[in-house]
This record gives C-alpha cells, structure tokens and sequence, in this order.
C-alpha cells in the first residue's frame, strides 16, 4: 500500500531529523535488514542494516553538526523522492548542501536508498 502524501512528508520529515540528531539506532530502525544504501561516499554501496550501522557511525563521529531541511517529496510507485537542503556546522558555516534521495520502502521500511547531493555556493 502507497503512503499518502501527507504520511510521506511526515515520513521523510521524521527520517531527516534522525539524521540530523545522528541518532544511529533510530536511523537503522528506518532501514530494512537487507536495505541497500548508496552515497557519493560508498562507490560500491552498503548492503544491510548491519553494514550501515557500522558505516554510519563512523560517518557521524567524522563530520560537524548537520542540519537537514526537507524541501519536497514526491510520492513514486514503491516510495518516495525527496530533495532537501543541509548546513554544515553552526548556521551553515561549513557550507551548505542540497541533496535528493530516491527511498523504496518495502512494509514502510527502506528497502533502497540512493543519496544524490551538491555543495551550494553562498547561500540557498
């Protein structure tokens, strides 16, 4: 069953704030167990929760505070896409991103998820 465009949203809403917190735990429980996990950092991919477990948190303790916003989501057959802007460190000092994220769930858990992202000059 198809989620509706406003249990998307709240969906995506709750997945980038995690995220954000760099909670771990409550990012893989988003992720099925044989979850796929794709970035510009993992040329081959992540396969598994385990895996991406492991590769979030040595991601998290890596980089500054970053703060996701959610911008749009489009519900696609079998998920969503969602585009989104993050500032690196405090207030963006760091700089700033913008990032889009093909998710396919499976039981309301992603079952594949491809994270396309580019640095943004000055501001939004």
């Amino acid at each position: 069953m198809m989620m509706s465009p406003m249990d998307l949203e709240r969906y995506n809403n709750a997945w980038l704030q995690a995220w954000t917190d760099k909670d771990v735990e409550k990012l893989v429980g988003f992720y099925s167990a044989d979850t796929v996990y794709k970035d510009p950092q993992t040329a081959g991919g992540i396969e598994g929760r385990d895996a991406l477990r492991e590769y979030l948190t040595t991601l998290f303790a890596s980089t500054p505070p970053m703060t996701y916003k959610p911008e749009m989501v489009w519900g696609i057959e079998g998920g969503f896409c969602g585009r989104w802007y993050c500032d690196i460190g405090e207030g963006g000092k760091d700089g700033k991103l913008r990032g889009f994220d093909l998710v396919l769930l499976e039981h309301d858990l992603i079952k594949h998820n491809e994270v396309y992202v580019h640095k943004l000059e000055g501001g939004n």
